[in-house]
Formats: structure tokens, C-alpha cells, sequence
């Protein structure tokens, strides 16, 4: 049955494997709300059941980007799946939204059961990270789009946040507030193409040491998967301590951090308070970047930033060990 189109390049069979393997993980990630398994046309959530008393949907949508490449290239994919989520679940987060459900949706020339499931057993432990329930997605196995061995992912998130705590607060921050920066787990999933550049340009491969870290391989440090920040951030949302949150992804500290803040207030970085971890002083270093280049591509070190009211910041440095001061707002 279906030899034909087996023979055409799709394996039916192989598909309902992994739909099969998919199951048990997604079955690990459910939550108040999500109660149905797989399999029906459309994935199935109850709000209601979150005990929201007015609430507002927010979505997000994202995808890796050339960071799959060096999955590709070590054939290590257990972690590309938690990157996939963390950029859509922070994106969320930056809104005051908790994430509530997650849809992936997998594209590939031939179907490899086991690279596939290890890239969705990413994805469940993602939204474990996050909190969210994994209520659907697609694989699709399309001959001749994608190279052998290649593979691209995109991820749905929605996530819900009570009417009066959504965020940005505009009309709350004023002159003095400050920023709070939480640490990256290092290049998250932005910048990649210049990393790949950088890399081959000193002749590097990913299985060699890390020239900034001895103790791992250049794979190691960047395929260190995204740092998901729902667990320490969303409760001091919920409790009205937080101002506004910028996600620090494209376009890095330069670009993300304006969105969080209304056209009247600019961020003031602290220079002294942005020492670049290792990991980026190399690609600095090695890829010749200048000050401006690095906060416009990379992270930089900060994977989430926090506008907070003076009051509120030490309670918060407390309440997040490893938080920083790294500027305040000024008028424009």
C-alpha cells in the first residue's frame, strides 16, 4: 500500500510513526485547559478552564534560523526544538502573557524518524520550560524542497494575560525607571549567519574547542539551547511589579529595547554594567565587530530585559540572583 507514493519520496508509514512517538511527549506537556491528546484536525484548548476573569489573547510565531544549520552539520537535534519554543514563548512573555498552548510545524525533503523525533522531544521539553501544553502541529514531507538531511521548523504560541496587566505600561514609566537585564544562555537563536561566517572564517569546525572556553566544543557553546523566561519572569508580571519587557532577539539591545517604551522615554545603557561574557568578546574579537555591531546583532549577554520603577529593583535583583541593573530611562 502507498508504494507509489513511496516511491515518489513520501513515507506514509513513516509519518504515523512518528505520530505516534510524538503522542507520550505531548502528553507530558499538558496543562489546565489542554485535556484532548492528538490527532484531531485542530488542536483544542478551553480557556475557561485557565480561571482568566478577562482576559487577552496574545500569539506569537518564530522560527530558528541558520542555527539549524549547525544541527545539520553535528546531527545533534534534542535541543533545536527548545530554541524553537523559547523564541515564541518570550516573545509572549514580553506582552505579560502566560503561554497556554504550542503548535510546531516540521518541513523536510525525506522524513528521518529519529532526527524528527528528537527535534519534537525539544519541543515538549520546551514547553515543559514554559508551561505550555503542545496541542498540535504538522509534519510535512515534501521531496525535492529541501536538501537531504535538511530540515526547517516554525512554532505557534498563544498565550493569554489579564486585561489590566498587559504590557508595555507607556502611561506608568517615567525618567528614572531602570532597567533590569536577565542573562542570556548565550547566542539564543539570533545572529547565526554571522557566527557560521565567523567560524569558517578561522577555519574552525564545530567539533573543535571553543578558543573562549576550553571545557566545551564550539558546538557545545552554540547550540546551547534558549533561555526560556516565563518561569522567573511571568509571576513579578502577575504581581504588577514590571513596567514593560523587551525580548532581546533580532536586532538585539538597540533595537529591542525601544519597543518596550513609549516615543517620549529612550533606555541609557550602562556601559560598565555590559562587560561581554566570553562567548561574545570572541566573536567580537574574531570577527572584528565593532560596539554598534554587537548590540544590533547579538544578545550581547542580556536575553531579557525588565523596565522596572526604582522601588521595585532591589526586590527584583533579589528575587533573580543572577539580574543586573544595565541602564534606566531618560526622556527623549
Amino acid at each position: 500500500m502507498n508504494d507509489a507514493y513511496k516511491k515518489a519520496g513520501v513515507d506514509i508509514e513513516a509519518g504515523n510513526r512518528l505520530v505516534d512517538a510524538i503522542k507520550p511527549l505531548a502528553d507530558g506537556t499538558r496543562r489546565a485547559g489542554a485535556d484532548t491528546g492528538l490527532g484531531g484536525f485542530g488542536g483544542l484548548f478551553d480557556l475557561k478552564a485557565t480561571g482568566y476573569k478577562d482576559p487577552l489573547l496574545i500569539s506569537g510565531t518564530d522560527g530558528v534560523g541558520t542555527k539549524l544549520m549547525l544541527a545539520f552539520a553535528t546531527g545533534r537535534h534534542d535541543t533545536i526544538g527548545i530554541d524553537l519554543v523559547a523564541m515564541c514563548v518570550n516573545d509572549v512573555l514580553a506582552q505579560g502573557a502566560e503561554p497556554l498552548f504550542f503548535l510546531d510545524y516540521l518541513a523536510c525533503g525525506r522524513l528521518d524518524e529519529q532526527a524528527a523525533a528528537d527535534v519534537v522531544a525539544g519541543i515538549a521539553e520546551g514547553c515543559r520550560q514554559a508551561g505550555a501544553a503542545l496541542i498540535g502541529g504538522e509534519t510535512a514531507e515534501m521531496p525535492g524542497m529541501y536538501a537531504n538531511g535538511h530540515y526547517d521548523l516554525a512554532g505557534f504560541c498563544v498565550g493569554a494575560v489579564e486585561r489590566d496587566q498587559l504590557l508595555p505600561k507607556p502611561e506608568a514609566m517615567v525618567p528614572g525607571d531602570l532597567l533590569i537585564g536577565l542573562p542570556s544562555s548565550g547566542a539564543h537563536s539570533n545572529g547565526y549567519s554571522l557566527i557560521r561566517k565567523i567560524v569558517a572564517d578561522r577555519e574552525l569546525g564545530w567539533e573543535d574547542k571553543a578558543p573562549f572556553d576550553e571545557d566545551q566544543t564550539l558546538a557545545d557553546a552554540f547550540l546551547t539551547p534558549t533561555r526560556i523566561y516565563v518561569e522567573d519572569v511571568l509571576p513579578l508580571c502577575q504581581a504588577d511589579k514590571v513596567k514593560g519587557l523587551a525580548h532581546i532577539t533580532g536586532g538585539g539591545l538597540s533595537e529591542n529595547i525601544p519597543r518596550a517604551l513609549p516615543a517620549r522615554l529612550l533606555p541609557r545603557l550602562d556601559d560598565k554594567a555590559l562587560d561581554l561574557p566570553p562567548l561574545f568578546a570572541w566573536l567580537k574579537e574574531a570577527g572584528a565587530l565593532s560596539d554598534g555591531e554587537m548590540r544590533r546583532t547579538f544578545n550581547a549577554g542580556i536575553g531579557m530585559v525588565l523596565v522596572v520603577g526604582a522601588s521595585e529593583a532591589q526586590g527584583i535583583l533579589d528575587a533573580l540572583p543572577q539580574s543586573s541593573v544595565i541602564g534606566e530611562l531618560t526622556n527623549a
